[in-house]
């Protein structure tokens, strides 16, 4: 039936423990995945989100509004069955880090990168050992196969949710060392949004803005602040 949508039926969801961890209830009936999984996750505190997200509902249910609940199914539905394909897929990333390819001009944009970008690449090589190159334009650079095998143990370490998270704070910014950064504390989410937006931002205060792309840079935004929550739910 074409336009059918599902329709809150339930008075009351709640975060309750259950076999696993933490789930959530609507009306005392569990609730399950698109894949029709269980829907057990690590914390209480995401279980609270979630029954949260549930509560918030009237009417017609929407997706869109419940991110949490959206990036538990992925990691359930999704990451938990190809984990180690996912996992490859957010390490590649390092091999073409936004933070490594930067401007050849003006001056004034080649030093806004060096000033954000320079700091976060030393963290990563002191922190994890693991020095990138930086070049200049779009040309690829071959990096250290020493430094990316140790920047994907960090992707691998990760749960499943955590995963779902940062897959797509790296997918979003385009950087892996700035996901890294992100989820070890070395910058702040609005900062490292910004940061990933350093070419953007410049064109738009060139060139002016777009609404059509600032509606898309806002949902984006929207998307990555959302994935770094669930991320901080993890634990």
């Amino acid at each position: 039936m074409s336009g059918w949508a599902p329709k809150r039926f339930w008075k009351e969801a709640t975060a309750e423990p259950c076999e696993g961890g933490f789930t959530v209830r609507l009306d005392g009936r569990p609730v399950k995945t698109p894949a029709k999984a269980p829907l057990v996750v690590p914390t209480r505190a995401m279980a609270k989100a979630l029954a949260a997200e549930w509560d918030a509902q009237e009417g017609v249910i929407r997706p869109e509004t419940m991110p949490a609940t959206r990036a538990a199914n992925s990691a359930i539905d999704k990451v938990g069955p190809q984990r180690a394909e996912v996992a490859a897929l957010i390490a590649a990333y390092g091999g073409s880090d936004l933070l490594c390819y930067r401007a050849e001009r003006p001056q004034a944009l080649v030093a806004r990168q060096a000033e954000i970008w320079d700091p976060l690449l030393a963290w990563a090589e002191a922190r994890f050992a693991a020095p990138l190159a930086v070049t200049t334009g779009v040309i690829p650079v071959a990096q250290p196969e020493a430094s990316l095998a140790r920047l994907t143990e960090q992707v691998t370490a990760l749960s499943d949710f955590e995963l779902a998270a940062f897959h797509d704070l790296v997918a979003i910014s385009g950087s892996l060392v700035l996901a890294l950064a992100l989820t070890h504390r070395q910058i702040a989410a609005e900062a490292a949004w910004d940061a990933s937006r350093i070419d953007e931002d410049w064109q738009i205060a060139e060139w002016g803005a777009d609404d059509e792309a600032a509606e898309t840079a806002a949902r984006r935004q929207t998307a990555f602040l959302d994935a770094h929550r669930f991320y901080g739910l993890c634990r």
